[in-house]
């Protein structure tokens, strides 16, 4: 994967890392990349993340910019509202595009229009988290590592709360969207490596839906509850859920960080969260940023359609960032 990694980088298949599900990272032919192939009268659906979501802004921004030069038409068919996706991508399946694109927000409701293009011969590439079981053989993947973003996640408040010296510190965790598996196995690796400290607990956990302002608001909500000495970590599920904690966290004056304040972590990357951390207040994040994960998908689309049969599933591999290591990641986290 990306440990530095320029938005001008000319070939696609030179620049990227991928990793074949299960196995080890290996790199694409350079021939699988978007410079100089023509996908002129090819057509995509992407029924991706809604660009009100920063995380999928990202994305879409740079996985149109990486196949703009093959000539593909992109149909924008992107939303945040998950029975609005299910209409969506049932349109793209009777608009038979050559390929559809998918980010799933309800795992359980996108089986059925995911059997529905199957039948239809339309093939579906999802990226991010995977579909439900039921219809993971009917799909091809680009996946990031979401297990082991949220046992990063608690490898972050364990350490956090160890170094205060704490013998016991309640937790309180703000997920994405939980119809998503992406929420459910992040809080599989948290959850499992939780429990090898169980000094440490989660006293509340709330659906805050990706959505930045909601984080904010049940931040509030939350720590009002239970009060400074009721509170001593917060799980965030993405830099742009935490920063609001650490933000309300201040207003109901609690100290952030440090020896013994709020210990609150992340689990994908901003550029405000790794400015979060040279500052000393987010104790840690992990990768997972939308540019590395849409780099890697645009180049799947370019080989999957060129005829290149790549692998049917790919993961991105994923990395802990905190404070002593956040200098060889700032550059990869910096650009969304």
């Amino acid at each position: 994967m990306f440990r530095t990694r320029s938005l001008a980088a000319a070939t696609l298949g030179l620049t990227l890392l991928i990793a074949a599900c299960g196995g080890q990272p290996t790199a694409p032919s350079p021939s699988g990349g978007a410079s100089g192939t023509s996908l002129s009268g090819r057509t995509i659906a992407l029924v991706g993340y809604g660009n009100g979501n920063p995380w999928g802004a990202y994305f879409n921004k740079v996985f149109t910019e990486r196949l703009a030069p093959t000539g593909v038409q992109i149909g924008d068919m992107t939303t945040m509202d998950p029975g609005t996706q299910v209409q969506k991508f049932n349109q793209a399946v009777a608009q038979k595009p050559d390929l559809i694109v998918v980010s799933i927000l309800d795992t359980t409701a996108m089986a059925v229009p995911i059997k529905k293009a199957g039948a239809a011969g339309v093939p579906v590439l999802v990226f991010d988290g995977p579909p439900d079981p039921s219809v993971a053989d009917a799909v091809m993947s680009v996946l990031s590592d979401n297990e082991k973003l949220g046992e990063y996640a608690a490898q972050n408040i364990i350490e956090g709360l160890k170094a205060q010296g704490r013998d016991s510190g309640d937790i309180i965790v703000l997920t994405g969207t939980k119809s998503m598996l992406v929420t459910q196995h992040r809080m599989k690796g948290f959850n499992k490596v939780l429990a090898t400290a169980p000094q440490y607990k989660v006293v509340d956990e709330q659906d805050a839906n990706w959505d930045p302002q909601l984080s904010g608001t049940i931040a509030q909500q939350l720590l009002a509850k239970h009060g400074k000495d009721g509170v001593q970590a917060a799980y965030g599920m993405a830099d742009y859920m935490a920063l609001p904690i650490i933000q309300a966290a201040k207003q109901a004056g609690f100290t952030i960080g440090g020896k013994d304040g709020l210990i609150v972590t992340s689990s994908n990357c901003f550029k405000a969260g790794i400015d979060s951390i040279k500052a000393g207040e987010l104790y840690g994040t992990a990768t997972e940023d939308p540019g590395t994960i849409a780099e890697q998908t645009a180049d799947y689309v370019v080989r999957y359609l060129t005829g290149k049969n790549p692998p049917r599933s790919e993961t991105v591999q994923e990395e802990r960032v905190t404070a002593a290591n956040v200098g060889e990641f700032a550059e990869q986290c910096s650009h969304a």
